[in-house]
């Protein structure tokens, strides 16, 4: 999870939406400043490190994603980077991990609370809800806050939480994920100085319940020195993506894959352009239904430019979300030959949910393909090769591969590591714009 949120972070720091917060967050200064990551010699206020940082990871909708759903990963590692940078005593590895872990232990936790929690949302985006609870326990952790000051920092962190859904497929919601880290760094911080909030907010339906209609908590086992934790993670794995897009996406180009394999199979030197129809069978959900997205937003957004990428290119990637891979005739063409079904069978659920596709051609015939579970989803995860491929292929837009490896060596080692601010420093690298410091060090290095 760490390795792959740093790598789509790296990555995100390409983004228009990424240059626009961090020009924004550079009037804002501190005596305390921590690294932004592929930004060689400049450095924020922590909060606002853990901001941009935050939104460079969900910049692109390529970070790591749960059930019930959210992205919990991108809300809780730019808050524990950003912070353990100003510590007077750096935390070791354990340390660090303890306290991502902690943060999305928080996040699991909170939405086992809500069955509308499992299905794809249609109100509040859930980082900008369990996220910013998750960035305040993970911090408040790492600061080592007592009880009564972490119940604070998370009764504070709760009136900083919620999003609409409606800013899905827009520039606006990566600010979803960089907001949930900077006001859980936030009120971790306030709670350490003192700052006091309702002590119930966990447990009233005017507190976080108001997030969730059939929100109902319950007490977890007592945890004691001498007894076993079981960890959400224990029991439920995350999904990561192969491109950077909506999870349901991943269903739309693995279903759009095979059902093109088998018309090439049978006509191998076909024009693609014989395909007559489209029909996709997906859930019901209006902010992922874009038949003709004009920003890459929204076709990260759209069963229907995925579906038609995957057809066309017999894969999706990042760069099929450039404007010159957009804005191809064949690629408009054939937006247009999909309909969307949404049977009574297929949920808004990332457990549930499954794709269906027909493609029909000019002659009469029809191919069709069903994915239940894609590569990348928790029932069928990513290998550690992949993984570590993916987080190359990201990281190296940005870094230098000596970097590269010695941040996948960093990350491997990190539950041994007395020292974690090599981690940090390595992500403040990059390669096109090398600082005068950077540059020695690299030489040194």
């Amino acid at each position: 999870m760490i390795l792959d949120t740093l790598g789509v972070g790296l990555l995100g720091t390409s983004t228009p939406v990424f240059n626009t917060v961090l020009q924004c967050s550079q009037r804002q200064q501190a005596l305390e400043n921590s690294k932004v990551w592929g930004r060689p010699g400049l450095s924020l206020p922590p909060q606002y490190a853990a901001f941009v940082n935050g939104v460079a990871v969900h910049s692109m909708d390529f970070d790591d994603t749960w059930h019930p759903a959210t992205h919990p990963s991108g809300a809780v590692l730019p808050a524990v980077l950003a912070l353990a940078e100003t510590l007077p005593v750096k935390p070791s590895g354990l340390e660090l991990l303890l306290a991502f872990n902690v943060g999305i232990e928080v996040q699991g936790r909170l939405l086992r609370f809500s069955k509308e929690a499992y299905n794809i949302p249609k109100r509040f985006h859930p980082p900008a809800v369990v996220g910013v609870m998750g960035s305040a326990a993970a911090t408040a952790k790492l600061l080592g806050l007592p009880a009564a000051q972490s119940i604070a920092a998370l009764a504070i962190a709760c009136s900083s939480a919620g999003a609409p859904m409606a800013n899905a497929a827009t520039q606006t919601k990566p600010l979803h994920m960089g907001n949930a880290a900077r006001g859980g760094l936030e009120a971790s911080q306030l709670a350490f100085l003192g700052l006091e909030g309702n002590t119930q907010i966990l447990d009233l339906e005017s507190g976080f319940g108001a997030f969730y209609p059939d929100y109902v908590p319950h007490p977890l086992v007592e945890v004691t020195p001498s007894s076993h934790y079981r960890w959400v993670l224990e029991d439920q794995n995350i999904a990561q993506k192969r491109f950077p897009a909506h999870l349901g996406m991943h269903w739309v180009a693995d279903a759009a894959i095979e059902a093109r394999a088998k018309f090439l199979d049978k006509y191998p030197n076909a024009d693609l352009s014989q395909i007559n129809k489209i029909t996709l069978r997906v859930p019901s959900s209006r902010y992922v239904d874009c038949p003709l997205p004009v920003s890459e937003h929204q076709a990260r957004h759209s069963f229907q430019f995925n579906c038609c990428t995957a057809l066309l290119d017999g894969e999706v990637t990042v760069e099929s979300f450039s404007k010159s891979q957009m804005n191809r005739s064949a690629l408009k063409e054939m937006l247009l030959k999909v309909q969307l079904e949404n049977p009574h069978d297929n949920h808004s659920s990332f457990e549930k949910m499954y794709c269906e596709i027909a493609v029909e051609t000019t002659q009469g015939e029809t191919f069709s393909a069903r994915c239940n579970t894609f590569y990348g989803h928790w029932r069928k995860p990513l290998s550690h090769e992949d993984l570590v491929r993916k987080f190359r292929a990201n990281a190296l837009n940005v870094l230098s591969a000596d970097v590269v490896e010695g941040i996948i060596y960093t990350v491997d080692r990190l539950d041994t590591n007395q020292d974690c601010s090599m981690l940090w420093s390595y992500m403040h690298f990059n390669k096109h714009m090398m600082h005068k410091d950077e540059r020695r060090y690299s030489a040194l290095a």
